[in-house]
């Protein structure tokens, strides 16, 4: 069982990058209990992309939606990317908008379920690639790189019982399918381990978008 550190939304801003318009990458820690209801399909008129109540998605072609619809990363990956890159991160930096304890989120299983406070429960769909954006906010010129190399990308999740919640709620897992495939796994076979690209292939919970993805890498196309 697991621990909701921080519950963190964004808001759209311009940040000091050579290309991005506009983000919300940077999400900030809320006081109280928020609701989490699934967006719907990605880029659908009047979305936000977000699950999260007050949460904003700028691209809304590439982000969000009902598998994107809420990001998950461990404290324990951020101290870890504290000491290495010598820089103080506060919970949501990496655009999480959980930042959990003692919950393996690299290490979840695709289609595993978690029940968050009373009510909420979001089951793992996708797993998350670094992009242009993130590597200008980090402000990191080789972020992408060691980003692929530590392999630590948490999880995105999709709202199967909606509720509220907030920090200092319980994390539990409800159940766990068989096949052993984790967000650490689809990440690794589709950017330094095409080998297990195979392994993707029968995973019904990982999102469609992801798994055609995968699919065109297994016939030879372009990485992610």
């Amino acid at each position: 069982m697991g621990t909701l550190l921080s519950l963190n939304v964004g808001r759209a801003h311009r940040p000091a990058h050579a290309h991005t318009q506009e983000t919300a990458i940077g999400k900030r820690p809320v006081e109280g209990r928020v609701g989490i209801a699934a967006p719907g399909k990605r880029g659908t008129a009047g979305s936000s992309g977000s699950a999260v109540a007050g949460d904003q998605v700028c691209d809304l072609r590439n982000h969000g939606g009902d598998d994107q619809a809420i990001y998950a990363y461990g404290r324990e990956e951020l101290d870890f990317w504290e000491r290495k890159l010598r820089r103080a991160l506060p919970n949501g930096i990496f655009g999480e908008n959980l930042t959990t304890l003692d919950v393996a989120t690299t290490d979840a299983l695709i289609g595993e379920r978690w029940q968050v406070g009373p009510k909420t429960v979001l089951e793992v769909c996708a797993t998350r690639f670094p992009c242009r954006t993130f590597t200008e906010w980090i402000g990191s010129e080789d972020w992408m790189t060691q980003f692929v190399q530590e392999a630590l990308p948490g999880v995105y999740l999709r709202v199967i019982v909606p509720g509220d919640i907030g920090a200092g709620d319980t994390i539990s897992t409800l159940s766990r399918p068989e096949h052993g495939v984790t967000s650490g796994v689809v990440f690794r076979a589709m950017t330094r381990e095409p080998e297990l690209l195979p392994l993707l292939a029968e995973v019904e919970a990982l999102s469609a978008h992801q798994r055609d993805k995968a699919a065109r890498r297994a016939r030879g196309g372009a990485r992610i």
